[in-house]
């Protein structure tokens, strides 16, 4: 392997960390975003939402560059420790994975594909078990 292949293979392995901490920081904001500060927020906005540099905010509200890394730093400890506690966007991935479960035991009874009455019974049952336990989540 040459050198420039590993430095383009942790360049590209280092994006994806990089668009998986985007929105997993977009996701936190969306979830708790409302129980920061107004400051807080406008400075979050700036970083996850309009892709704004530290340089840029730093400008724009008129403080230094490392007071708006603090902030955002700060932001993601205080965002993730309500999911820690909370776990919103858990329950929350888990009910959308049922959900979406639900629609294509929905999509395989509508088909009408199946031939006997066992299947359908199944269906309906794990419909019924899925949607029992979105409930109990909620």
């Amino acid at each position: 392997m040459h050198k420039s292949e590993t430095v383009q293979g942790q360049c590209f392995w280092q994006k994806v960390y990089d668009m998986e901490k985007i929105v997993e920081q977009g996701l936190l904001y969306d979830f708790y975003g409302e129980l920061l500060t107004k400051h807080q927020r406008q400075i979050y906005e700036g970083i996850v939402y309009d892709n704004l540099s530290l340089g840029e905010i730093a400008q724009e509200e008129r403080i230094s560059r490392q007071a708006v890394h603090d902030i955002v730093k700060r932001c993601d400890r205080t965002l993730q420790g309500y999911e820690e506690k909370l776990k919103l966007i858990e329950k929350f991935q888990n009910i959308k994975a049922k959900v979406s479960s639900i629609n294509q035991l929905s999509e395989k009874l509508e088909s009408g594909v199946q031939t006997d009455v066992g299947e359908y019974s199944a269906y309906g049952m794990q419909i019924k078990k899925l949607s029992s336990e979105i409930l109990q989540e909620l």
